[in-house]
């Protein structure tokens, strides 16, 4: 995924600012602790589809 993509894209629940796990292959809104996941270089920005993270996983993405 570009940065230029990447610098467009935000939370589609709160707008927020997301951050790129290139790891794990998700796209993390610290404010809603949810990670949405990227497939096939597609962000699937549903939020049925975004994983609930934990606080220490929230935590450590500081």
């Amino acid at each position: 995924m570009d940065r230029n993509t990447l610098g467009l894209l935000v939370c589609p629940i709160c707008k927020g600012e997301l951050i790129h796990d290139r790891n794990a292959g998700e796209l993390i809104c610290k404010a809603d602790r949810l990670a949405f996941p990227v497939r096939d270089g597609i962000p699937v920005m549903l939020e049925e589809e975004a994983r609930r993270i934990s606080l220490e996983e929230k935590d450590r993405l500081s």
